[in-house]
């Protein structure tokens, strides 16, 4: 059962660090020479602590895990602490014991959001758990049932029955948080109990594994045990939980980061609503717009996302194509593959939105409904692609040849399947330097089907012709397709 922080170590500087950087701020601030707008720090984060701590909570879980016999403190196999307890507190000789089943506890953090019980705290410190209880900051304890949990954002809402009386916090506009600006952190680090730590939003918009990741990144002290921890601006309202720490030892190195309060208001609300996160699917595969693919479409600016791939769905019911740009969604400008990926999540199920694409140099709007992206995860993805060699060529820096019937068979590739099989690639060439390899598979070039190597040079050809310095390739391996631009000159 994981029970505070993931594997990756995912936190403040030293004291003395945070006295040195609060000096220099003081000094700038007193500089002549000083922006108008420059800060020096609060004079004290007394109040606001005081004002939020009834609204935080600690986090005990129990689970029965299995766990090695012996002297050794018994911890979940996985559990961050595992290397901890093994490295430094069990004797030499104790590991890889005959296992047995144990009830064992975790802790974490959490934060009271509204006056009748629904409490908001990370997924991973209650994942797996059969027992939930909640510690209040005047020691009352009562148990917690669990109402919901995504785990692509690692947030879990867990509700309390009091009467309806207990404090609660707010969210604020975590979009309205600037670099510098300073947060406080609350929870229960390593168990120690309620604890506040104060720093610096450190960063913006950092993504760690996850399709849907909006972290601000905070100096601010968090260690395992503060997971699912409320992150405070000034006004005492919550911009962020706080997830997870990057560290090479487990501890607080001052890399810290906390799920932005926008992306958890909603999911929070779904799971209040629904018990369950309702995303919109669009149903496309997708990369960036980089500069050399604007360049082989024609595209005025290297912005939006390109679709690759249609497969069947709520596109390809609407009538986007491969090879379509989106640039604006439900309304929206859509920058990149991750602005695209949020606003479907955040769109409409099942009501008509419009999507506006580039396509072969016009532009259109196509309107698209979009169904359930939890009903649709785990169905069949498209076909799968490889390759092997058979009547070489050399074309682009590859060695590619018709992907025909046995050739097709031995990758195990569907009947039919069509295209080039890259047989090799010259290191030194501009493909190896994009990625192809040996086994993809180039199915288009300049947005038009290829089968044979004289469909290729006719693309070629053609681009020359129209003034293009590089040609549009769209490349499939293992049923993954992408678009890659090479250049022909």
């Amino acid at each position: 059962m994981p029970d505070l922080f993931p594997s990756l170590r995912f936190a403040r500087p030293q004291p003395l660090r945070l006295v040195a950087a609060l000096g220099l701020g003081l000094t700038l601030a007193l500089s002549p020479m000083a922006p108008a707008f420059a800060r020096g720090a609060p004079e004290s984060f007394a109040d606001l602590a005081a004002a939020v701590s009834p609204s935080v909570v600690n986090i005990t879980t129990s689970a029965v895990v299995a766990a090695p016999t012996g002297r050794g403190p018994m911890v979940p196999e996985g559990s961050p602490f595992e290397d901890f307890f093994r490295d430094f507190m069990m004797p030499e000789g104790e590991g890889g014991q005959e296992q047995q089943r144990q009830r064992q506890q975790a802790l974490g953090s959490g934060f009271v959001i509204s006056a009748d019980g629904y409490i908001v705290t990370n997924n991973h410190v209650i994942e797996g758990a059969d027992e939930i209880e909640i510690e209040f900051f005047d020691k009352k304890r009562l148990k917690a049932t669990l109402v919901g949990r995504d785990p692509k954002t690692d947030i879990a809402l867990l509700k309390v029955e009091n009467g309806g009386d207990l404090p609660f916090v707010n969210f604020g506009d975590s979009d309205a948080m600037r670099v510098g600006d300073w947060v406080m952190a609350m929870g229960n680090p390593l168990g120690q109990g309620f604890s506040v730590s104060a720093g610096i939003v450190s960063a913006r918009g950092r993504e760690l594994s996850g399709s849907y990741d909006d972290f601000l990144q905070t100096d601010a002290a968090i260690n395992k045990g503060n997971s699912g921890g409320p992150l405070f601006n000034m006004d005492g309202e919550v911009v962020g939980v706080n997830t997870a720490i990057l560290s090479p030892t487990g501890g607080s190195i001052g890399i810290g980061f906390s799920m932005a309060s926008n992306v958890v208001t909603k999911v929070v609300a779904q799971l209040q609503e629904f018990g369950e996160t309702r995303r919109g699917w669009l149903g496309v595969r997708i990369q960036d717009v980089t500069p050399d693919v604007a360049e082989a479409m024609n595209l005025a600016v290297a912005q939006g996302a390109l679709i690759t791939d249609v497969p069947e769905g709520p596109a390809k019911d609407a009538g986007l194509l491969a090879g379509d740009v989106i640039t604006t969604f439900n309304g929206k400008p859509i920058a990149d593959v991750r602005d695209l990926t949020r606003t479907v999540a955040d769109s409409p199920i099942g009501e008509a939105v419009p999507v506006v694409v580039q396509r072969e140099g016009d532009e259109m709007t196509i309107d698209v409904t979009l169904g359930r992206r939890e009903l649709a995860e785990g169905e069949a993805e498209a076909e799968a692609g490889d390759a092997a060699p058979a009547v070489p060529s050399e074309v682009l820096g590859m060695t590619l040849k018709p992907l025909d019937g046995p050739t097709a068979e031995e990758l195990g590739l569907p009947v039919g399947s069509e295209g080039l099989a890259v047989v090799s690639v010259d290191p030194a060439s501009e493909a190896a330097a994009k990625g192809l390899s040996r086994g993809d598979i180039i199915v288009e070039a300049g947005q038009r089907a290829v089968v044979t190597l004289k469909d290729l040079s006719d693309r070629i050809e053609e681009a020359k012709a129209g003034g293009r310095k590089s040609l549009l390739l769209l490349v499939r391996r293992g049923g993954d397709p992408r678009f890659v631009a090479l250049s022909i000159e």
